[in-house]
Order: C-alpha cells, then sequence, then structure tokens
C-alpha cells in the first residue's frame, strides 16, 4: 500500500481526510473500536479551549449549532461525522507494537497485535497523550485511600465532602480542582514550579484568536504582548502559592512547557475555596506532607501528572535516536535523509495558537507532501 495511518483519532483523520480530498489512497488503522477514543475517555466537563473555527479539522467545519467552546461528547460526535463525510473506514482494534524500516531499505513494516501492515508511507498520528504518565511518590503504597491518575477520572460525585489532593496543575490539574469543587469536595492543588496562566478569554476576546494573529510576528514581539496581557489579567501569584514565571507563556510554550488556559480555576484559587500546596514530600497512611513542612490530611487523591507519547516503544532504539528528541516526541513533521523517507508525525506539537488549529495545517502539509511522492513513484 503507498499511505498507511496509525491512530483515528483527529490528527489520524485530519490526515485522511486530507488525503481522501486529494483522492490519495490509504489506509488508517486504530488500536480501539472507535474514532477518537481518548475523547471519549476524557473527564466529563471537558470542552475545547480552542474557538470551533479554529479547531475544526481540514475541509469540514464544526456545525453551526455548537457553542464556541464544544463539549467533550460534542468533539466525540464531530469526529464521527467527519469520518462518515471522508468514507473514512479504520480498521479497528489494530494496537502497534512496532515501525521497522523494511530490511530491503524502502518502505516500512508496522506490526499490530493480530496483523503486519507494509507501505511505502506511514503517519504515526498515535496521540500526544497516549500513555498515562503514573510517578511512584513516597510512600504511595502507604496511602489508605483512593488514587487516581486523571485518565480514570471522570468526575467528582465520588468525592463529595472529601478533601482530595490534585497532584500537578497543568490544564487537567486545575479543570479537575474546579470539578471537585463544584461536586462539593474540598481540593487542594500540589504545584511544584511557577505556573504560567493565560485566560481563555481575554478583554472578551478568545485567547487563541489573538495567540493567531501574534503569531505572525517575530518572537520578541509576540512574548513582549502576551507578558504585556498576563500581566494585566492574570498578575503576580507568588502569594497564592502559584509563583512568578521567568517567562510569558507563548514562551514557554515553545520549550514544551503548555500554559494553563484558565476557564476560573484561577479565580477560585484567589477566593480560598480551592487552596495551592508546593510539591509532595511524602505520602502517609491518610496525610500528606509538603516541602514546606505542612502535614495535611487527606482522603484521595488523583495524579494529573500529564501523559508521555511512548514512541520510543514503538520505533525501537536506533530509530528513536534517530527521530525524537530528548523529551520523546519528534523533532519534524518528517524527514529528508534516505534512511527516514516515507516517515511522518503529526499531533506531537502543543502551540498557543491550538492544537487542533496546528493539525489542521500540518495535516494539509503531510498530505501534499504524500501526494507528490506517490505521483513521483506510480
Amino acid at each position: 500500500m503507498h499511505t498507511l495511518i496509525i491512530g483515528a483519532g483527529p490528527a489520524g483523520l485530519a490526515v485522511a481526510g486530507e488525503l481522501a480530498y486529494r483522492k490519495q489512497p490509504f489506509v488508517i488503522i486504530e488500536a480501539s473500536e472507535y474514532v477518537g477514543y481518548s475523547w471519549r475517555q476524557h473527564y466529563d466537563r471537558l470542552h475545547l479551549h480552542t474557538v470551533k473555527e479554529y479547531s475544526a479539522l481540514p475541509h469540514f467545519p464544526f456545525p453551526a449549532s455548537y457553542p464556541t467552546y464544544p463539549s467533550r461528547l460534542q468533539m466525540v460526535e464531530y469526529l464521527e461525522q467527519y469520518t462518515a463525510h471522508f468514507h473514512i473506514r479504520p480498521r479497528f482494534e489494530q494496537r502497534v507494537v512496532s515501525i521497522r524500516r523494511n530490511s530491503a531499505g524502502k518502505g516500512w513494516t508496522v506490526q499490530t497485535q493480530t496483523d503486519s501492515f507494509t507501505a511505502e508511507q506511514i503517519v504515526v498520528a498515535a496521540g500526544y497523550n497516549r500513555v498515562p504518565n503514573i510517578p511512584d511518590l513516597p510512600g504511595q503504597r502507604d496511602f489508605r485511600g483512593i488514587i487516581w491518575h486523571s485518565y480514570e477520572y471522570r468526575n467528582g460525585a465520588a468525592f463529595r465532602d472529601e478533601n482530595v489532593l490534585v497532584v500537578g496543575m497543568g490544564n487537567t490539574g486545575a479543570e479537575l480542582a474546579l470539578d471537585l469543587l463544584d461536586y462539593g469536595a474540598r481540593p487542594v492543588i500540589s504545584v511544584r514550579r511557577p505556573i504560567n496562566i493565560t485566560r481563555r478569554d481575554t478583554f472578551g476576546r478568545p485567547t487563541q484568536r489573538t495567540a493567531i494573529f501574534l503569531n505572525r510576528f517575530p518572537n520578541w514581539f509576540y512574548d513582549l504582548v502576551t507578558g504585556i496581557a498576563q500581566k494585566l489579567t492574570i498578575g503576580d501569584l507568588s502569594a497564592y502559592g502559584l509563583g512568578k514565571p521567568t517567562h510569558p507563556a507563548s514562551y514557554d510554550t515553545r520549550r514544551d512547557r503548555i500554559p494553563v488556559i484558565d476557564v476560573g480555576t484561577l479565580d477560585k484559587i484567589k477566593s480560598g475555596a480551592i487552596k495551592v500546596v508546593p510539591a509532595v514530600q511524602q505520602i502517609n497512611a491518610r496525610t500528606v506532607t509538603f516541602s514546606d513542612g505542612r502535614e495535611l490530611p487527606f482522603d484521595a487523591i488523583v495524579l494529573a501528572t500529564g501523559y508521555r507519547p511512548g514512541l520510543a516503544d514503538l520505533l525501537g532504539p536506533d530509530l528513536s535516536q534517530q527521530v525524537l528528541n530528548e523529551t520523546g516526541y519528534p523533532r519534524r513533521l518528517w524527514f529528508t535523509e534516505s534512511t527516514l523517507k516515507g516517515l511522518y508525525f503529526l499531533g506531537y506539537s502543543t502551540p498557543l495558537t491550538g492544537i487542533l488549529h496546528n493539525i489542521g495545517r500540518e495535516a494539509g502539509s503531510i498530505a501534499e507532501a504524500i501526494a507528490e511522492n506517490n505521483f513521483v513513484t506510480t
């Protein structure tokens, strides 16, 4: 076959849609039995942090009836509509275990748990958040309450009237704390370092639209404007335990440190409804000791400690060394070296302009490159 796409989430479907639009042949495989599997598993309250006009996949806008920030279930429905619109037919329950260059030096072999696929070109779109990052905190096994990773969390109904520690304040940790509060729990967030926060809407305008506009300018100007906006809308959060970041959100984003897109957590922290504590030092049977010496009681712990792409496990050591950076993410969309020809990656960057917006743009670039290669080889 010419092209094999790994993953039927937003990135894989975006490439499939672009190839279908160009009438290019492809096969798409998916580890689960659904398209958009990760979106089906997210916590209930999740909405897009980016506006629908800049979050749609190529050549198919969100329905006009959807709100500015579509919900998790609306996103799932949209991905199903996208699949039907482009007649995309994924081969489900094909969990990839290895990706290797063919011994002849041309094309690729992808081995799943049940089948083997060979293709001249493969697009790895297996997901930015494929493998939960589950730490082993000191004393964690001694804790007598519930410990969940965020991937297990759906809503806070089970934690009503309980003290819940949320470890980590990325976008997920910030929202889970807010959700726990809404369900009557008493959330506390553990933060290891200063947090870069930006409002989802700034001065009545979606922050994403401003970011897309500013992305046209040099980085120094983008950082200058972002820094001023953060000072005006966020301010110095040191008094609330969130520290004072050295650089603005745009600067950190270019270094793969994703800012928190605030949807209400910050106001609850300022009001005292959500507490902030420093890093965990020790977990005890029913309490947690923090780096400042405080010891507080908890009934449950939610690890909002993020995910890893897990690509090294699929690529093997030699190929990983050639294409992945020190954090395990692809260095580029594709590579020009002859030994890497035909290997593409999509969905592994997190710009402030929006992950889905970026996926849509880069899917077009990849599909164009694939179409050119197919024209040459046919």
